[in-house]
């Protein structure tokens, strides 16, 4: 039987805090060979919850070459939050009047698919996009304001906790 855990927004921050702008050696930068982000958005969100899903199409990471897709791909990260029934975190898209710190931020640059995922590490005032301050690996940013990127689409992903 799984038990729901709360998602530690506190400590996601912390981790979020410590690593923006350097890089944990305990996991593989990927930055050179397609992109760190969702590495280190993966980062945050276990620091959050503290479980993993080991399961084939789960999420985990153990090093470079035991990950799952989805510890490293924006996609593959979007669908195992939102259909998640079994161990690890869990997430639902939200409208941006309901992003969170420590949430997802999920970016369609060219349109053509999501491919950036920078984490929510603050927020001012009413929701917009100059008022939502995100962390990302990659082009290593840290309290950005989201209104900086320039997309042409996205999509706000809310963790609303986990199971172990």
């Amino acid at each position: 039987m799984l038990i729901s855990v709360p998602y530690n927004r506190e400590q996601a921050l912390a981790y979020a805090n410590k690593w923006a702008l350097h890089y944990n050696p305990r996991y593989y930068n990927f930055a050179k060979i397609g992109g760190d982000c969702t590495n280190f958005a993966s980062q945050i969100l276990y620091a959050g919850c503290g479980v993993m899903n080991h399961d084939p199409y789960g999420w985990y990471y153990a090093n470079v070459n035991r990950r799952s897709a989805s510890w490293c791909s924006v996609e593959y990260l979007y669908k195992f939050l939102i259909n998640n029934r079994g161990c690890g975190p869990m997430g639902e898209e939200v409208d941006l009047r309901d992003i969170q710190c420590g949430d997802l931020v999920q970016l369609s640059l060219k349109g053509q698919r999501f491919e950036h995922c920078p984490v929510v590490v603050g927020v001012q005032g009413p929701r917009s996009l100059a008022s939502i301050f995100v962390a990302s690996h990659t082009r290593d940013v840290y309290y950005e304001p989201l209104s900086n990127y320039k997309w042409a689409d996205i999509r706000f992903v809310h963790i609303t906790g986990a199971k172990k």
